[in-house]
């Protein structure tokens, strides 16, 4: 007899997928996480009782063996139970997928910006390092940094900073292209990333998005918030590690420079 361990069922590694999301302590703050975790539970409640109705109806099966009805009438009858069973089977399987398909997108979410986050970030990296390569189309990247934010921090509290930081990560994503990619790369540092974007370009959309968040009024002082940028091109065969370095280099140099304005590497 085989020893090989039982295959899992699509449904069942759909549940160990999940179970294992919600177990991990990455996740362990997340808001979503909690109404998540109820409605995994609730769709398990839901999956115990289609087992039940399931053992129901192999129960009816037997008895009706016995039965006086015509074999018309038990199959009929037997036929009907089976598509209730199979529609909430059906409506069951829809929520594993809509819950897990929300575990993930929470996973790369900044939860204050509602940008993507460093994970994000990473994952699209990758995605675009990989393309560049194959179809010898470097990629752009622009590091953004805000500048002066402690100092909005001290003068303002933290409740201003965060409003700010908002304001930007929005003024950001309405100013890239429909296809580049943004995100918040952590504290008051974010990324951009523009696929198969000649320099010049790329120096466009950056200056856009710098002169774009100078010219933004805030609640609560009557100041401008600046940003500096840096900016480089995706080397083919190199890391994105170092892509990300040459252009953190560059924005050293805008900041040396006197701030809000964009430094190319």
């Amino acid at each position: 007899m085989s020893s090989e361990p039982r295959p899992l069922h699509d449904d069942e590694a759909l549940i160990l997928r999940i179970e294992g999301l919600l177990a991990q302590a990455a996740y362990q703050d997340n808001p979503l996480r909690e109404p998540l975790a109820q409605l995994f539970e609730h769709s398990q409640g839901q999956r115990h009782r289609l087992e039940r109705l399931v053992r129901i109806s192999d129960g009816y099966q037997t008895a009706a063996r016995s039965d006086s009805q015509t074999l018309a009438e038990q199959y009929d009858r037997q036929l009907r139970r089976l598509e209730k069973l199979a529609r909430i089977s059906d409506r069951y399987q829809a929520s594993l997928r809509e819950m897990s398909e929300t575990l993930r997108e929470a996973s790369l979410q900044d939860q204050m910006t509602r940008l993507g986050n460093r994970r994000f970030l990473v994952d699209r990296l990758n995605a675009e390092t990989e393309r560049a390569n194959r179809k010898n189309a470097p990629y752009a990247l622009a590091m953004l940094d805000v500048d002066f934010f402690k100092a909005v921090n001290d003068s303002y509290g933290h409740g201003a900073g965060d409003q700010a930081l908002c304001k930007i990560a929005h003024c950001i994503q309405e100013h890239v292209r429909e296809y580049d990619h943004c995100g918040r790369w952590g504290g008051e540092e974010f990324l951009i990333i523009l696929p198969e974007t000649a320099l010049e370009s790329a120096r466009q959309v950056a200056e856009r998005v710098r002169h774009e968040i100078g010219t933004m009024r805030h609640d609560f002082f009557d100041g401008r918030i600046t940003a500096s940028l840096g900016l480089t091109l995706y080397l083919p065969g190199e890391t994105y590690s170092a892509t990300i370095s040459r252009a953190d280099m560059a924005l050293l140099r805008a900041k040396a420079a006197g701030r809000d304005r964009v430094e190319v590497a």
